[in-house]
């Protein structure tokens, strides 16, 4: 019986897995913040009637320190009660979810639509868009205005002004003609200079093409399996679809685990399942692995004993124990006939025959192994009748013929091999 949940039930599983635990996350996060303020009012208060006793001990009488200590254990014990308060909260919350376990699924439709487990490839973006835009090509070289030679002006004065005029002349001719010489030079040196410029921009953007290339053959190939991986998953989908509609073996046994995987269960009382399918008598044989008995809140309620300033758990009766053991395991029976029924509309499974009960260590050897504390079969027929949100679940399984353990928390198992098939 053992076998591995299918692939695409696991990855089902663990989304769900993942959406209740975000979910729980953001639940405990509230209780948490909850309790931090009402322990740090509850402190406040301790402290600052602490303080107001301290300093008011000296200038007080007696009488009135011995009212301000007492200030200060009430509102410390105050504190203490309120830490045994919030133990009894998770208590409490932690077994309504295991009472309703039954009750939990009855308002959700368990179909999975197998469409909706395909995959659309979600590509991360170019990681070199620098790449992508053209390198700016340089402002073209350009030759200035050639020089204008301009007489200089004539100079002022009585005296030698021809003289004075010629020599000016003189120097500013010879500036003119250097200006004019670095300026062809300039301008035979342009081309040159220009195809330089040129040449160095086609290299930068050569390697920018060439690098751009490279990268997009990198990405483009790491986005190819991507899709190929999104594609081969979406093809099993479609080869599942299409053998769940012939009801071939397999895909009715991968549907069932894709159903029972997508059943999430409280933190406190994880259940597992294992299926096959047995086509010719078109019967699910279902496994459902429960926590064993010791992982049941084994604590009634909390309190505070002041004496030893303790927060104490009263444990709960065996008789307890054992009541609401045999009813989860009851629930759990119920809760997956129900879901594969319901998942199936088909109707290919015509019957499921189901065991319940914990895989744990052995007393008796030491080793792991399964204990089978509740076998029932049912038939779609008669089951989907059922009103199971007014049920004993007991009481049901009673009138399904199951056998049950007469002492489950002491892991007495029963025979699967007598029981009625509905």
């Amino acid at each position: 019986m053992a076998r591995r949940r299918g692939f695409f039930a696991e990855i089902q599983h663990q989304q769900r897995l993942a959406d209740a635990r975000a979910a729980r996350v953001r639940r405990e996060r509230a209780a948490a913040q909850a309790a931090v303020e009402r322990s740090r009012a509850q402190a406040e208060r301790a402290r600052v009637q602490a303080e107001r006793a301290t300093a008011s001990a000296a200038r007080a009488s007696e009488a009135e320190r011995k009212r301000l200590e007492r200030e200060a254990q009430a509102a410390y014990a105050e504190a203490r009660k309120a830490e045994a308060e919030d133990q009894n909260e998770a208590l409490r919350l932690a077994n309504e979810a295991i009472a309703g376990l039954l009750q939990a699924t009855l308002d959700v439709d368990d179909y999975v639509d197998l469409e909706a487990l395909k995959q659309v490839v979600e590509h991360p973006p170019f990681p070199h868009p620098d790449l992508e835009s053209p390198i700016q090509r340089p402002v073209p070289l350009v030759l200035p205005p050639a020089p204008v030679w301009q007489e200089p002006p004539a100079p002022k004065g009585l005296f030698g002004k021809r003289k004075k005029h010629d020599e000016l002349k003189q120097e500013w001719w010879a500036d003119f003609q250097a200006r004019s010489g670095e300026w062809e030079r300039l301008r035979d040196s342009l081309p040159a200079r220009q195809a330089a410029a040129d040449r160095q921009y086609e290299d930068l953007e050569r390697r920018r093409r060439e690098q751009l290339a490279a990268e997009r053959r990198r990405y483009d190939a790491a986005c190819n399996i991507r899709q190929k991986d999104i594609d081969e998953h979406n093809a099993e989908i479609d080869s599942l679809i299409a053998g769940l509609g012939y009801g071939v073996p397999e895909a009715v046994q991968e549907y069932v685990d894709i159903v029972l995987a997508n059943s999430v269960y409280p933190e406190d009382f994880e259940v597992r399942h294992e299926a096959t399918f047995d086509s010719s008598t078109g019967e699910a044989r279902v496994r459902s692995i429960v926590p064993s008995p010791e992982m049941l809140p084994a604590v009634k309620a909390y309190r505070w004993v002041k004496a030893s300033d303790e927060i104490v758990g009263s444990p709960s009766t065996k008789k307890d124990l054992t009541e609401r053991y045999t009813d989860a395991l009851a629930q759990v029976a119920l809760r997956t006939l129900h879901e594969v029924f319901e998942a199936d509309r088909r109707g290919i499974v015509r019957s499921i025959s189901l065991e319940v009960g914990p895989a744990t260590k052995d007393p008796a050897t030491g080793l792991d192994r399964f204990f089978p504390l509740v076998a029932v079969g049912a038939s779609r027929e008669q089951f989907i009748g059922f009103d199971l949100s007014a049920v004993v679940p007991v009481a049901t399984l009673q009138h399904l013929g199951a056998a049950v353990s007469k002492n489950a928390v002491a892991l007495s198992v029963i025979d699967p091999g007598g029981v009625r098939r509905s």
